[in-house]
Parts: structure tokens; sequence; C-alpha cells
């Protein structure tokens, strides 16, 4: 299994950890493959815990906000199938724009083009 964030991942989101004021694009989609949890990832914290990006938890209520790498991994550990990396995933927008079409659609979408959504996971 892969790791949840590899080595230049992890670097990336590092740096624009240090610019909080910009509007990053996700750089990381993770997701539940078993189920309807997805995280578009922008940001790490200099403690190498802390991601900053639009979590979905299935519930119809996508938000920004952080969540802890610590315990995406708990979560990961205690499933069956643990979550992934969607390695094709290219964002083509910044945070803003797909936290804006998750709100109105419910879930994470892609923004610019609505008849593919991004299916659960």
């Amino acid at each position: 299994m892969l790791p949840l964030i590899d080595a230049a991942t992890r670097e990336l989101l590092l740096a624009n950890g240090l610019k909080r004021e910009y509007d990053h694009h996700p750089v990381l989609k993770l997701f539940n493959p078993a189920g309807p949890a997805t995280w578009l990832i922008c940001a790490m914290e200099p403690d190498g815990d802390t991601l900053f990006g639009l979590c979905d938890l299935g519930v119809g209520e996508p938000e920004l906000g952080y969540v802890s790498l610590d315990e995406l991994k708990e979560v990961s550990a205690g499933l069956v199938i643990g979550l992934e990396r969607d390695l094709s995933f290219r964002a083509q927008h910044p945070i803003s724009v797909y936290a804006r079409a998750a709100r109105a659609a419910g879930r994470i979408v892609d923004p610019g083009n609505t008849q593919n959504m991004y299916p659960r996971g």
C-alpha cells in the first residue's frame, strides 16, 4: 500500500503552508474507496501533521478546514481497504473554487465540468 503522502508531495504541502495568504490549488486527493469520504489537501503546517483543505465526510456538508495526518492514518488503518491517494488527480482550480462548488453540490465535485462529478472515492 502506498503512503498517504509521499516525500515530494509533503515538501510541496509544507511550502504552501508557509504562504497562508494564497488561495492554493489542492495538491493531494485522498479518499475512502469503500465509503463517501474525500479530502482535497492544499497545505501542511510545519508540525508535519496538520493539513489544510476541503474535507467531505459524505454527510452533505463539505467544508474547508484542518485535519490531522496522524488521525487520517488511524482511520485508514482501521478500514478493510485503507484510504487511498488519487494518483491521477491534478487540480485545475484554487481550493476556494472547489469549496464553492462543493457547498453548492453538497459534495466535492469537479467545478469545471458539472456533468463529470467526482465519484465517491
